[in-house]
């Protein structure tokens, strides 16, 4: 396996990582204040903000992954 793969499948094994442990809930907790942002509570705009940046990291990640030669469409 070349280097590029590998260090593609590391990210994201670091991003799921990271995106986990941001999602627990003694991290979750310090975002639960009495404040809001556009009107929305500050912990669903975290846990959404997080969201949305782990999809947008995992589908890079995903597009910049070599195609396997064997992997023909049709």
């Amino acid at each position: 396996m070349s280097e590029r793969p590998r260090r593609i499948r590391g990210g994201m094994f670091l991003l799921t990582m990271l995106g986990g442990l941001l999602m627990l809930p003694p991290l979750v907790y310090v975002f639960d204040q009495n404040i809001s942002h556009f009107g929305i509570p500050q912990i669903v705009f975290y846990l959404f903000a997080l969201w949305l940046l782990l999809v947008i990291g995992t589908g890079l990640l995903a597009h910049a992954m070599p195609r396997d030669p064997g992997d023909g469409e049709g």
